[in-house]
């Protein structure tokens, strides 16, 4: 049952990145995704913070694409996206030298006074580019702020993400990531 609740996490994450949905997931969806966070954010792909997240990116392209023996342009299925993310980023140790970096790229971003705190309407403009329905984001953000203080930390959205993608608790507060399961 554990991996069910992986499976339908990845498939969202799948539909997150397949923006054109064509039922592959291709190098330029994900690094369209990250187009979309920085344009989100008004960061250019060339500053610091531009840079590295478009590099975890393309990090994260390159380990599925090697982790299914493909070249670094062809496509990826929803089936095979699955299987790629598990052995890699799951149960494979590439989470912490390639897919954490993007995770603290992404967040970082959404601390835009850098703060070290990430508020409603930042986590709203991260949401709203991975295509989250406007009415889950309130939910996601209260069910991750366990605290009650209104914000979260970098390092807690870094430690959602882990949750999300690395977790089979079903009572996992990253669950709610990108709202409702």
């Amino acid at each position: 049952m554990a991996i069910d609740l992986l499976s339908h996490k990845l498939d969202r994450a799948f539909d997150h990145i397949d923006a054109n949905r064509n039922g592959v997931v291709e190098r330029e969806d994900l690094l369209g995704l990250g187009a979309r966070i920085l344009v989100g954010f008004g960061e250019s792909p060339t500053s610091v913070t531009g840079a590295s997240l478009v590099e975890s990116f393309d990090g994260i392209w390159s380990t599925l694409a090697r982790t299914l023996d493909r070249d670094g342009d062809s496509g990826i299925s929803r089936p095979d996206f699955r299987s790629a993310m598990l052995s890699a980023f799951v149960t494979g140790d590439h989470y912490e030298p390639v897919f954490r970096p993007a995770a603290v790229a992404v967040a970082e971003l959404c601390d835009g006074d850098r703060d070290g705190e990430i508020r409603p309407g930042e986590f709203r403009t991260m949401l709203s580019a991975f295509g989250v329905a406007y009415d889950d984001v309130d939910e996601a953000f209260d069910r991750l702020d366990r605290e009650g203080r209104g914000t979260l930390t970098v390092a807690e959205l870094v430690a959602a993400t882990s949750d999300y993608y690395r977790s089979a608790d079903p009572n996992a507060a990253g669950n709610w990531l990108f709202g409702p399961l």
